[in-house]
C-alpha cells in the first residue's frame, strides 16, 4: 500500500523541465541571481537509468542545489502488456537514490501489445473514455503505487481523435480514473486548453470541476496552431495568454501547487526561460497575497 500520501510536500514553487541543451547553461549560472526564482527540477528516470559518466555527474551537482520531481514518459498504464515491474523497481531505486518524492506518470499508453519492455511506440495516445478502460487504469495505477511505495500523480493528457467507443467525457474520466485508483492528478494546463480547443468544450468549466483535493502539480507549455481549431501539443514555443488565464485560475481554485514549466523543442537560451519561470513565480506570489 501507499505510505506517502502526499509526495509533493518536498517541493513548491516553480520547476523547470531538465532539457540536456539546459544542463550546461545551468551549471554555469549556479549562485547567478537570475535563477532566484527556481526552484525545483522536473526529469524523466528513464532517460537516466543506467547512465553514467559526466551525465551522472552534471545530473549530480544539480540535485545537490535543486530537489528532483520525476515524470515518466513510457510506463504505458493505459497498454494491455502487463506491467513492466522490472522498470518499476529501477525507477523505485532511482527515485530514493535521487531523494524524489513525487513521481508523475500519462493517462495514456505507449505501447503496442508486446511483451512488456518491448513495442514501446514513443507516443503519449488517448484511451477510450469508457467504464472499462477506468478498471484497466485504476488497478494499474494501484499496482504501480504499490511497487512504488507511494501515490503518485496522473497527468491529463492532449490527443487528437476521440475514441468513438467512448461513453463519457474526458472530465468525467479523469474523475472516476483518480477515484478509482485513489491517485493523484498532475494537472497540465496546455494540454487543457489544447483539448478544450480540439473538441470545442469550456476550459474554465472543465478547471472548475476537478477534484481540488487531488491536485499536487502542474505543467505550463506552449504549443503550435496548425488550424484555428486544431492544436498540437509540441511544447515548442512560449506560452500564450488563454494558457496563462487558466494558471491563474487554478491557482485561485486550487492554491500554488508546485509549477513546472516545459520546453521540449526550440529551446531559447536559459535567460529567455527564465523569463516564464519568473511569471510563474510571480504569478504565485499575487496568489498568495490575494488569498
Amino acid at each position: 500500500m501507499p505510505t506517502n500520501a502526499h509526495p509533493h510536500a518536498s517541493i513548491s514553487g516553480v520547476g523547470l523541465a531538465l532539457k540536456r541543451p539546459l544542463i550546461a547553461p545551468l551549471l554555469a549560472a549556479n549562485g547567478d541571481p537570475s535563477l532566484a526564482k527556481l526552484s525545483f527540477l522536473e526529469i524523466a528516470p528513464e532517460n537516466w537509468l543506467g547512465v553514467g559518466g559526466l551525465p551522472t555527474k552534471q545530473l549530480a551537482s544539480l540535485s545537490e542545489r535543486y530537489p528532483l520531481v520525476g515524470h515518466g514518459l513510457c510506463l504505458s498504464l493505459g497498454g494491455l502488456t502487463p506491467l513492466n515491474t522490472d522498470f518499476l523497481r529501477q525507477v523505485k531505486a532511482f527515485l530514493l537514490q535521487h531523494r524524489i518524492g513525487l513521481y508523475t506518470e500519462h493517462l495514456s499508453y505507449s505501447s503496442d501489445g508486446y511483451q512488456a519492455g518491448q513495442g514501446y511506440l514513443y507516443d503519449l495516445l488517448p484511451l477510450p473514455f469508457t467504464e472499462q478502460a477506468v478498471r484497466h487504469l485504476a488497478q494499474r495505477i494501484r499496482q504501480t503505487q504499490d511497487i512504488l511505495g507511494q501515490r503518485i500523480a496522473v497527468e491529463n493528457v492532449s490527443y487528437y481523435v476521440q475514441a468513438p467507443i467512448s461513453d463519457m467525457d474526458e472530465l468525467s474520466f479523469i474523475k472516476a480514473v483518480l477515484d478509482e485508483a485513489d491517485c493523484l492528478l498532475h494537472l497540465d494546463l496546455n494540454n487543457l486548453y489544447v483539448n478544450s480547443v480540439n473538441f470545442g468544450f469550456d476550459a474554465s468549466a472543465f478547471l472548475a470541476d476537478l477534484p481540488t483535493e487531488r491536485i499536487v502539480y502542474a505543467h505550463m507549455a506552449g504549443h503550435y496552431q496548425q488550424a484555428p481549431d486544431l492544436l498540437i501539443d509540441t511544447h515548442g514555443s512560449a506560452v500564450i495568454d488563454p494558457v496563462w488565464a487558466l494558471l491563474a485560475a487554478a491557482y485561485q481554485r486550487f492554491g500554488t501547487v508546485p509549477t513546472c514549466l516545459e520546453r521540449d523543442t526550440n529551446i531559447p537560451p536559459l535567460a529567455v526561460v527564465m523569463q516564464e519561470i519568473d511569471k510563474i513565480a510571480d504569478m504565485q506570489r499575487q496568489a498568495i497575497k490575494a488569498a
